[in-house]
């Protein structure tokens, strides 16, 4: 099935679930600031489970192994033998699924990221983990703000108490609200300077698999500009990665906008060979 096709289906979905989307959407939530949507069985079944199975291998993802993630992630997509996983990935990108995410958040004038910066497929295995965050505030030529993260959860019969559980916080990262990466469901979260999110130890031998989408916009979702990095903190009770998260996310921040050099080039798919 083609990114076209798969389009559709996306867009159908969300079409059929608008009014009931747009209203977890916007509603009030004590355990975070941030706004989001979650919508499940979002794909045909056969078609969900056909692209885990076409995950990678583990030997041709990346391992990121630091105090602030432990997760693998792969973009070279154009490489796997089964269309299905650039496809499924493509899709998200299609005019059709941006202009319906725009009717369901009010959010106008939204735009794709084909080079998938900082996006693409990611696995966790156990003992991965990904810390309280907020991403990078704009696009890897930092020119459009980041407003959305699309995340598609693929991991068949994953529960709760497997771990890698999807997190937002509060803007004191106090206590995290659990959202579970359910087989075939997408959850959709605005980004700004208070959407800090994260992703819980797996605690089980599953293989936590998501295809990952950002939508950028030339405006600020404060209505004014502003830059940051992509910035860490430890989990609640953990002190000196607390500390020494703000001493990193500074250091960073301020190399980036005194030097201009950042790593979001080399975070980017080559679109000349997909």
């Amino acid at each position: 099935m083609n990114c076209h096709d798969l389009s559709q289906i996306i867009e159908e979905r969300l079409e059929s679930n608008k009014d009931q989307l747009s209203r977890q959407f916007f509603s009030q939530n004590l355990n975070t600031t941030t706004k989001f949507f979650i919508l499940d069985d979002l794909l045909p079944e056969k078609i969900t489970l056909e692209i885990y199975k076409n995950f990678p291998d583990k030997s041709r993802f990346n391992f990121n192994d630091t105090f602030r993630e432990k997760k693998l992630t792969f973009k070279n997509l154009n490489s796997l033998e089964n269309p299905i996983i650039q496809n499924i990935t493509d899709s998200f990108q299609m005019d059709n699924v941006i202009k319906t995410i725009e009717k369901i958040t009010k959010i106008q004038n939204l735009g794709g990221d084909p080079s998938l910066y900082a996006g693409g497929l990611s696995r966790m295995d156990l003992t991965h983990f990904l810390n309280p965050h907020i991403d990078n505030s704009h696009d890897a030529n930092k020119i459009r703000y980041r407003r959305f993260n699309l995340l598609f959860y693929v991991t068949p019969k994953i529960k709760e108490s497997d771990g890698g559980n999807f997190e937002l916080w509060d803007k004191k990262i106090k206590k995290p609200l659990k959202i579970s990466s359910t087989f075939n469901r997408l959850v959709v979260i605005e980004t700004n300077k208070y959407s800090w999110h994260s992703v819980d130890p797996v605690c089980s031998d599953i293989q936590r698999c998501c295809v990952s989408n950002y939508y950028f916009s030339k405006s600020s979702p404060e209505n004014k500009e502003y830059y940051h990095v992509t910035s860490y903190l430890g989990r609640p009770g953990e002190r000196f990665r607390r500390i020494y998260g703000r001493i990193d996310n500074a250091l960073r921040d301020n190399f980036v906008k005194i030097t201009g050099i950042s790593r979001g080039k080399k975070l980017i798919r080559n679109i000349e060979k997909n």
